[in-house]
């Protein structure tokens, strides 16, 4: 089993590339889901209270997440703090996927939005970083209805996609069509299979 880990930065591609590599038979993990389940969990409820104050939850308790964005994509110590209680218990969820899984199993795509910027590259065999313009991005997001700024934001919070590109093995450009996307991708997993 060969366990990938698929980066780029906001807005330039990484969900429709994770579903691409599975619609071609690889087995995809979308750690960005898992966020969003370990955000609904009281234990860590309560150390975002203690680390971000009441002032991110609503009146009935729950998380407000554009709240805890503006915040984070503000202040770097603060955003490296959540990460830090959020990556272990990803990374619990992942081995535990991992761990149900037969070894021969092909190839493990997953989404690890920053995989460079935290240094977790060597928890990975392989890792592909997908990219577009940052204009391209941004227009995107734009159309799925995210502020520009608030994007801008979090964009220039992430490692400079230049940088994704030269450290990873694999990069997908995704300037183009989808189905210009779907080649590259295909080309890809094809070449882990023979690995």
């Amino acid at each position: 089993m060969q366990i990938i880990g698929l980066t780029g930065n906001y807005g330039m591609g990484k969900s429709a590339v994770l579903s691409m590599f599975r619609d071609s038979g690889a087995v995809t993990l979308n750690t960005d889901r898992i966020v969003k389940i370990l955000l609904t969990e009281k234990d860590v409820l309560i150390k975002i209270r203690w680390l971000l104050g009441d002032d991110v939850f609503d009146e009935n308790g729950g998380l407000n997440k554009e709240q805890v964005a503006k915040i984070v994509f503000n202040n770097r110590e603060l955003r490296h703090l959540l990460e830090d209680i959020l990556h272990p218990l990803v990374f619990e969820k992942i081995d535990d996927f991992l761990n149900k899984m037969d070894d021969t199993e092909g190839v493990v795509i997953i989404e690890a939005p920053v995989l460079f910027e935290r240094g977790y590259e060597g928890r990975f065999d392989r890792t592909i970083t997908v990219h577009t313009k940052e204009d391209v991005a941004l227009t995107r997001l734009e159309k799925e209805g995210i502020d520009r700024e608030k994007a801008f934001l979090i964009l220039k919070a992430q490692l400079p996609i230049e940088e994704k590109i030269k450290r990873a093995d694999f990069v997908i450009d995704n300037n183009g069509t989808l189905e210009e996307t779907r080649v590259q991708v295909k080309k890809i997993y094809e070449s882990l299979l023979k690995k």
